[in-house]
């Protein structure tokens, strides 16, 4: 059990150690790093040197001796496994040593020396022994086996690495005349132009003969090389293109993109934002935002539509396929508005007013009864006997007056009655529609511009001296009529989100007050509605009776005779307001053709219909025929006009609305 506890507990006490070395003998760094990783070492009597080490963190024993091999190569040593020792060697005799072979499941790790064969399917092994030679650095090895198209490479794990990812990238079947070859860091076009001007500027090429045996075409959609020719011009410039599509340190490019629907101003900002989000790399870290605004900048050019970005290759793939996912056709929301109203009042008076004077006996009273309700008639009019017809502030209505107005009598009296009976019924149906952007809001107002006075003035100073008067008014004008206000926002598949204010104004026929009354209603909501609903989006069922009793005191209240002192008066009003609302989904040119047909054709047949009812109408103002509108609605042909603008018979009706 205690040796059990202690293999547990083993790699708890793993040893580690932190190498901070300056000037030390390279013997001295072989014995240390012996003891810690527990290797054997056999060193060539020509390992000789100082060697200098910092680090800033403890290492295990496998990053130690990760490092160790590092240090060796810098100073030009190779470690070299031999059965349970390593030998330590100069780099010019390791490859000529037993160096392990590395495969595809063991290519080797960091600055081990091994040796790989690599299977060449597709190319001659040996044509590419000059393109990857200067890869190769003095003290390794390359080397091509034509009988079985294999190369043989002996160097340092990470740069054999390197070179097989180039060769599997040269080797390509190219069975066609035309290759494509993806591009990963380089900008297609620019490597198109540097292989442009090195085939121009080659040596002992005959002047035209080198555009003739290749072509290069760059693809910027895809970021892609076309490569044409005979199979050893592609070989060679396959080559050059590996070495070119390599990342970069620092880099960038511009370019200008056109938009088609979005607008350039309004994605200057997002586009920003979605770059510092991205995280551009600067010298393999994190970039801080400053790093990024020197190396991002994006401005709109308003008078084209186009976005001038400037941006390392990365970030500008990155920001061109946001750029190709927001330029895009937006959809538009057709909202139809149904207003119905439906009012109705009823107003019935009846009054007796009496009127005496007795001026002409001495002493004698002088009085009568007055009510507003029935209008207000001088008692001087009555017993004067002036004409009904011209009595000041005389209501409408059935007026009867008498009594006894005669010279000889001492007394002088006199009764008007008065009863009114008014029915007013209004049927109101207005139809607003408007159409907008997705997400954009739109305005429409049918009406009229009233105007208010909100103040008067009067300089009366110095009239008296014959001066002129200069009065004058303060107008406030304000939009009376129908009012529609809606944001739509499209939501996942049909249904719309709609931010709708609707307002419905009038000038009241009322005569009460001062100055100008107007009647309003309003509606302010948000809605989700379905393409093609109908929603109400609000009512008014209004019903108002109103009955008023003026009366003379005690006489008023007598059976009977009390209606002679007395005058009633009974309104009833009763109003009936509905708000519907009707959006239309408009995804594109021809859904929108569709619903402008049924409005534009409805319109026109009426104008034909007013033809029929002998209204006079210009011929020019007819509304011209549009045959594209006639085949999205499967319509007959319409009506044209001939010399005499005489509508010819089966016109098309004024109930086709599409």
């Amino acid at each position: 059990m205690l040796a059990l506890c202690l293999i547990w507990v083993a790699p708890l006490f793993a040893q580690t150690i932190t190498l901070n070395l300056k000037d030390a003998d390279i013997n001295a760094l072989i014995g240390t790093v012996a003891e810690v990783t527990g290797k054997n070492f056999i060193v060539d009597p020509r390992v000789k040197g100082k060697v200098t080490v910092i680090s800033s963190r403890p290492m295990n024993s496998d990053e130690v001796y990760q490092v160790f091999l590092s240090i060796l190569k810098v100073h030009g040593f190779a470690a070299v496994p031999s059965g349970q020792v390593i030998k330590i060697l100069p780099d010019v005799s390791a490859k000529q040593d037993s160096i392990p072979n590395a495969t595809d499941a063991e290519p080797g790790r960091g600055d081990e020396m091994v040796t790989r064969v690599i299977q060449v399917d597709n190319v001659a092994s040996a044509q590419l022994v000059p393109i990857l030679r200067p890869l190769v650095p003095q003290q390794g090895h390359l080397a091509a086996y034509p009988t079985t198209n294999v190369l043989i490479i002996s160097d340092r794990a990470e740069n054999v690495a390197r070179l097989v990812n180039i060769i599997r990238r040269i080797d390509k079947v190219s069975d066609s005349e035309i290759e494509v070859i993806r591009l990963e860091h380089a900008s297609a076009a620019e490597v198109v132009r540097v292989l442009n001007a090195i085939s121009r500027s080659g040596p002992g090429q005959a002047k035209g003969a080198q555009a003739s045996a290749q072509t290069l075409v760059a693809d910027e959609r895809t970021n892609s090389v076309l490569l044409g020719g005979d199979r050893s011009s592609r070989l060679r410039l396959r080559a050059i293109i590996s070495h070119l599509d390599t990342p970069l340190e620092r880099g960038g490019n511009t370019k200008v993109i056109y938009l088609k629907y979005a607008k350039a101003a309004d994605l200057v900002e997002t586009l920003r934002g979605v770059g510092k989000i991205q995280g551009v790399k600067t010298k393999g870290k994190p970039a801080t935002p400053a790093n990024i605004d020197k190396e991002l900048d994006i401005q709109a050019d308003e008078a084209t539509n186009a976005l001038v970005i400037t941006a390392p290759p990365a970030l500008m793939r990155s920001l061109e396929a946001v750029i190709r996912q927001l330029d895009i056709r937006r959809s538009q929301v057709l909202v139809d508005a149904i207003i119905a109203e439906v009012s109705e009042k009823k107003a019935r008076e009846l009054g007796v007013q009496w009127a005496f004077d007795g001026t002409g006996g001495t002493g004698a009273p002088v009085g009568g009864s007055n009510f507003d309700n029935t209008g207000g008639i001088p008692a001087a009019a009555i017993i004067n006997g002036i004409a009904t017809s011209t009595f000041p502030g005389v209501s409408t209505g059935l007026l009867l007056g008498g009594g006894n107005v005669t010279d000889g009598g001492k007394l002088k009296w006199g009764a008007v009655l008065q009863a009114l009976a008014a029915d007013t019924d209004a049927n109101i149906l207005s139809t607003p529609s408007i159409t907008t952007l997705d997400n954009e809001e739109a305005e429409i107002v049918v009406g009229q511009n009233v105007p208010f006075v909100t103040g008067s003035f009067s300089n009366t100073a110095g009239a008296s001296a014959g001066n002129t008067v200069n009065p004058f008014q303060t107008i406030q004008r304000q939009d009376v009529g129908i009012t529609l206000k809606v944001k739509p926002q499209i939501n996942e598949g049909d249904a719309i989100m709609m931010e709708i204010e609707q307002e419905i104004s009038s000038i009241s026929q009322s005569a009460a007050a001062s100055d100008i009354i107007t009647d309003k209603r309003s509606i302010k909501t948000n809605v989700l509605i379905q393409d093609g609903q109908v929603i109400v989006l609000g009512g008014l069922i209004e019903d108002r009776v109103t009955e008023t009793e003026q009366k003379i005191p005690l006489l008023g209240d007598l059976p009977i005779l009390g209606a002679l002192f007395r005058s009633t008066g009974t309104n009833h009003d009763k109003a009936n307001l509905m708000v519907f609302i009707r959006p239309v989904i408009l995804r594109n040119a021809s859904d929108t053709d569709r619903h402008s047909a049924g409005k534009y054709n409805l319109l026109r047949a009426r104008q034909f219909q007013l033809h029929d009812e002998k209204v006079p109408l210009i011929p020019g103002a007819l509304m011209p025929r549009l045959p594209e509108f006639d085949k999205l609605l499967e319509l007959p042909p319409p009506f044209e006009p001939s010399g005499d603008d005489k509508p010819a018979a089966g016109t098309s009706g004024p109930d086709q609305d599409g």
